[in-house]
């Protein structure tokens, strides 16, 4: 199962993640638990005419959880909230078997339901922090 689960860009996007690290003053931030497998996620952002100015994570976790907040910040940065909706949708499809762009590297976490929390953490930490 680790072979499939943890595939190259995976790793690559967990031992390098794009925005990792704290803000120094965000406008929003959030902390979110999976207490079944300990990962946690905060996730801070930086707001600007309701766009994300800048966004940072923090993530204490698995490979996939580190890969999913890498690639949310990525999708989140200059954008609003309806990046965040959007990037929900295109995960959700991922997992469910489907298509969903940059996304689509964590296709084969879709046959392994336990792990869908992992990947979908940092997502909840970015819906937190829209919400606070």
């Amino acid at each position: 199962m680790s072979d499939e689960l943890y595939q190259a860009e995976i790793l690559a996007r967990a031992k390098d993640p794009a925005r990792a690290g704290r803000l120094e003053n965000p406008d929003r931030t959030a902390t979110v638990d999976n207490p079944l497998c300990g990962d946690r996620v905060t996730l801070d952002l930086a707001l600007a005419d309701g766009r994300v100015a800048s966004v940072r994570h923090h993530v204490r976790g698995c490979a996939l959880c580190k890969a999913a907040a890498s690639t949310l910040a990525g999708e989140l940065d200059g954008r609003g909230p309806e990046a965040l909706a959007a990037a929900e949708a295109a995960l959700g499809r991922v997992l469910d078997g489907g298509s969903g762009g940059v996304w689509d590297v964590f296709a084969p976490v879709g046959r392994h339901k336990s792990r869908h929390d992992c990947v979908r953490l940092p997502l909840a930490a970015a819906r937190a922090a829209f919400e606070a």
